[in-house]
C-alpha cells in the first residue's frame, strides 16, 4: 500500500456496517490491564473512547446506529459525535484495520 493510499482514507457513509477484518482483533490484554487492537505485526493501544467505538463495530450496526447510540448515551450533539467517529473509523480503514461489512466478500 502506498503512502498516498494510506493518507486518503475511505470515508464510511452512514449506511456502512464497520467491522474489524479477520486479521485484526480487539483483545483485553491482562498483562497490560487494557484493551489492545492486534493487527499484523503491531499492537495498538486505543484510548477508552476508541475501544467503546470499536466494540460497536460488529458488522451488524450501521454507522448511523453507532453515532445515534453514542450521542444518546453521552447526551452530546449528534453532529459532533458523527465527525469524531467518522474521522477515527476512516483513519483505521485507511490503514486497513477496519472494513465495511457490506463490501466484505470473504467466506
Amino acid at each position: 500500500m502506498t503512502e498516498a493510499a494510506v493518507t486518503m482514507a475511505p470515508a464510511f457513509d452512514e449506511d456502512a456496517r464497520p467491522k474489524l477484518p479477520r486479521y485484526a482483533r480487539l483483545h483485553f490484554d491482562k498483562a497490560r490491564d487494557r484493551w489492545v487492537l492486534l493487527v499484523p505485526e503491531r499492537v495498538m493501544v486505543p484510548d477508552e473512547t476508541a475501544v467503546e467505538i470499536l466494540q460497536l463495530c460488529d458488522g451488524e450496526r450501521t454507522l448511523a446506529e453507532i453515532i445515534d447510540g453514542l450521542a444518546e448515551k453521552y447526551a452530546a450533539p449528534r453532529d459532533e459525535i458523527a465527525v469524531d467517529v467518522a474521522e477515527m473509523l476512516s483513519d483505521l480503514a485507511g490503514k486497513g484495520f477496519l472494513i465495511d461489512n457490506r463490501e466484505d466478500n470473504t467466506p
